[in-house]
Order: structure tokens, then sequence, then C-alpha cells
């Protein structure tokens, strides 16, 4: 049988009859599906969550594993999906072009198998071992990721609104499978990630700018790229995050010490934002990037360790 080859795009015969990859090649290429530096991050936040919730007063690391593993499959089945349907663009951007079905090393139908797989045993990880409820928004996480947001990239920066649902729903997920409901604690959790999200992603999009506009993607909130419009926008939304930083202390959540910790890393984030909109610049973005990679783990740690 001829053997077709692939052009840099990823496009060529799907099923790989003469796929020669080594078992250590196919995982590598698995890992890059799953996206583990980014799926551990969401992860973090779902485990965090899980153990603030007020029914959860033993820890068991058996259950806190079985978190972690049912998060990771759903996490990693989005992220699967996303680089399936963007093979495309994802092979014309300098930073994922390597990514293995952009790159033409898995078939497009070898990435939903492997996203249809771990989507449904990460979500039956959540509902058997915790309850259903916690898996109910699992998939409704992994929907809104893939099929909303995902397409939505090119059409409208109303993607990155819709985008946050997804990535702030981790906490409702964590919370749920420790409190068995929706209650107070596990809405705070999710604000506080939504609202972070967006100087988070747009410090992203704003250093990625020329790659997204490359790639047909509309995901900052201002048409022309980074403008001061678009640093205003991270400001606003990282002051919110002041506001609703001390809503844990007042319904008991959470004591002093968090409360001023939340409350400097919450002004700490206003003036990274603050220092864009005045220097206008890569590097400025970055520091937001940067800033708001170190403001998850310090928040979510100093309301837990508040109710250590």
């Amino acid at each position: 049988m001829e053997e077709k080859h692939f052009d840099k795009r990823g496009l060529g015969d799907s099923s790989f009859p003469n796929d020669k990859r080594s078992g250590r090649s196919r995982l590598k290429d698995y890992l890059q599906l799953i996206k583990p530096s980014l799926s551990i991050m969401v992860v973090f936040s779902s485990v965090i969550s899980y153990l603030l919730a007020p029914k959860v007063e033993e820890y068991s690391w058996k259950m806190i594993l079985l978190l972690f593993a049912g998060g990771m499959l759903v996490t990693g089945s989005a992220n699967a999906i996303n680089q399936v349907v963007e093979k495309d663009t994802d092979a014309v951007m300098k930073r994922t072009a390597k990514r293995p079905v952009a790159a033409g090393r898995m078939s497009a139908e070898e990435g939903w198998g492997f996203a249809i797989l771990t989507g449904a045993l990460g979500i039956f990880i959540l509902g058997y071992y915790f309850n259903w409820l916690a898996a109910g928004l699992a998939a409704f996480s992994l929907f809104l990721y893939a099929f909303i947001y995902t397409p939505l990239k090119k059409v409208s920066a109303i993607a990155v609104l819709i985008g946050a649902f997804p990535g702030a729903l981790p906490c409702l997920i964590g919370w749920a499978a420790g409190d068995d409901k929706l209650s107070a604690g596990g809405w705070v959790l999710f604000a506080l990630q939504f609202l972070w999200q967006f100087p988070h992603f747009w410090a992203i999009a704003w250093i990625a700018h020329q790659d997204y506009t490359t790639a047909g993607f509309k995901l900052l909130p201002a048409d022309k790229g980074p403008t001061r419009y678009s640093a205003i926008q991270t400001i606003m939304y990282s002051l919110l995050l002041i506001p609703v930083g001390v809503i844990p202390y007042f319904i008991h959540m959470s004591g002093i010490v968090s409360l001023v910790i939340v409350l400097l890393a919450n002004l700490f984030m206003v003036g990274r934002c603050v220092n864009l909109y005045r220097q206008m610049s890569v590097q400025a973005a970055r520091k937001v990037m940067f800033g708001s990679y170190i403001w998850l783990p310090v928040v979510l740690l100093a309301l837990l360790a508040d109710k250590l």
C-alpha cells in the first residue's frame, strides 16, 4: 500500500496505515492533547474547592486522587477536542504548530477517540465516587468549552465571556463533589475564578496577538487589538475581585488571615493591570499573565489554610 504523506497543516490520510510512532511517542502526543500544565491548574482549583466544602472535615487521599484523576480526564478531553477542531488554525500559529493533530502525527479520528474515552471515564469517576451533580457540571463544562467557546473564538470576542464559565466551573464541580449541593461558598469561589480569567486571558491574548490574528481568532475586547480599551477592561475585572474577595469572610467561610491575604492579592492584580494601561507593552502584559498565575494558588491556598 502506498504511503500517503501529510503536509504541514496536518492533512492527509486520517487512517494512518503506516503510523510507526513508538509507544513513547504516542504517550508524548497524548500528553500534548491533554495539555497537562493547563489541566493541572484547572484541576487544582477543583481539588481546593472540594477541600473547602463544609462536609469535607477529614481529608482522604483516595478521594483527592480520584477527584484529581476525574478532573484531569474531563479537562484533557476538552483540550483534545479543542486541538482536533482547531487543527488547521493550530498549524499556522508558531506556538501550536507542533501539536500532534496539527503537525500530522495523529489523525483527527484518533484525537476524537481519545477525547471521547477520557471524557466519559472522567465523568463516570466523578459520578460514581462523588455524586452525579458534580459529574453533570463536568459534562456541561466540557460541552461549553469544546462546542460553544471553541468555535466562537473566530466569531467574536464574546467567546472570552463564554469561555469564562467552563473556566470557573471546576470550583463548582469540586464544591459539589464535597458538599453534595451548590451553596454560597461554591458560588463565591466560582465568581472569583470567573473574574480572574479576564485579566489572565486578555494578557495572554495581548502577548500572542499576532499569532491569534493570523489564525483568525478575535479574543481581545477591542477590534483593533492591544489598545487602552483592552487594558482598561483588565483593570475593571481585577477591581471587581476586591469586593468578591471579602465575601468569604462575611459568610464565615474564612477568617481574618485569608481576608488580608486575598485583599493584598487582589490589589496586586489591580496594580499589574494599571501598569499594563500605563506602559501598553508586551512586557507589561507578561507581568499581568505571570501575576495571575501567582494569584490563583495564593488566594485558594489562603482560604484553605484558614479552614485548616
